[in-house]
């Protein structure tokens, strides 16, 4: 059966959120459309028969990619086919490729029509959801973006089956924290560990479709993050930190370490309790996600001072009232180092 979500653009149609099997949703969805596609080399190598009958880009695989350097390239390219404001740009691909295609298309010749096939969880889950499009400068998470939905976005579960274990664990992390802010829940059925959820589709797909529906109803109340949306960078804070510091963990591992230490930021304002930070801890071990890092709080403070979440000398945080549900504080950074012990 077809599980469609959307999410409302102003004075447009609305971004269509397709959980269906990709060679029957993405015809439909691209309704005579020609696309330039934009893609990376794994998916290039596990599905040729999806990308055959299109004109594509290739750029490389990792989050060293996902720079200015690379939109220039695609710029190149699309130069290169011709391509004017009436071109279409099909992102498929993970996280990186449909974030690097959502900033392509909106700035190539003041903006084309896109969508995007999700291929990871992450993507699936979170990135490719909501409009935030974006690029790294000097190792700093998107400094460099833009707010503006693709036409559709279609999320095909079985697409995982290709992935590393590593990279659905990762894409775990931005699904349990969901549940985090705004679905005990969600986050009761992703206690279930790992094997539970990836040992049953119907789970699996209906984590995915409570994922997307808690990112679309936020997006929807406040689609240029002045209030609500902020809710969803729970974790982000010190994952964003941890990501400059380090390049031991990937994305979603970073996440998973934020949830639990803003968890405990939140125990230390007295807003949750030790035995929910322990409940969420076991959680995130359960999925088989990391809970802790090597780097020092000291480190992980100064690198906070570069985030784009920073007001002047405050930062917002994401804090938890219980497992489900959350509120953003705007804290100053001489409160933070009392909380961090620094």
């Amino acid at each position: 059966m077809n599980t469609f979500l959307d999410i409302t653009r102003e004075g447009r149609t609305p971004s269509r959120i397709a959980i269906d099997d990709v060679r029957t949703a993405l015809p439909a969805l691209l309704d005579g459309r020609d696309p330039i596609v934009i893609t990376d080399t794994n998916i290039e190598r596990y599905y040729p028969e999806l990308l055959s009958p299109y004109r594509r880009i290739t750029i490389g695989v990792g989050e060293e990619n996902k720079t200015l350097d690379t939109v220039a390239y695609i710029y190149r390219r699309l130069m290169d086919m011709g391509a004017d404001r009436s071109s279409y740009l099909l992102g498929i691909g993970g996280g990186i490729v449909t974030d690097i295609t959502g900033f392509a298309a909106s700035t190539y010749m003041r903006g084309t029509g896109f969508g995007f096939v999700a291929t990871t969880l992450l993507s699936q889950v979170d990135a490719s959801v909501g409009g935030k499009n974006g690029v790294n400068v000097e190792g700093y998470k998107n400094m460099a973006g833009c707010f503006n939905q693709p036409d559709f976005v279609v999320c095909d579960p079985s697409m995982l089956r290709t992935l590393p274990e590593r990279e659905i664990k990762g894409g775990m992390a931005e699904a349990i924290k969901a549940g985090l802010i705004k679905s005990a829940a969600l986050f009761d059925k992703m206690e279930a560990g790992y094997d539970a959820v990836m040992g049953d589709a119907a789970l699996l797909r209906d984590i995915i479709r409570e994922a997307i529906a808690i990112k679309a109803a936020v997006v929807e109340a406040d689609f240029k993050e002045s209030g609500e949306r902020k809710k969803l960078n729970f974790g982000h804070t010190i994952a964003h930190a941890i990501e400059k510091l380090s390049r031991r963990y990937i994305h979603g591992e970073a996440v998973a370490i934020g949830c639990v230490y803003e968890a405990e930021l939140s125990r230390r304002l007295g807003t949750v309790g030790a035995d929910d930070v322990a409940r969420i801890t076991a959680a995130i071990e359960r999925l088989g996600l990391p809970t802790r890092c090597d780097i020092d709080d000291k480190s992980l403070f100064e690198a906070l001072h570069l985030d784009k979440k920073r007001h002047g000398d405050r930062i917002a945080l994401v804090i938890l009232d219980s497992i489900g549900t959350s509120r953003v504080e705007e804290m100053g950074f001489d409160r933070l180092a009392e909380l961090m012990d620094i």
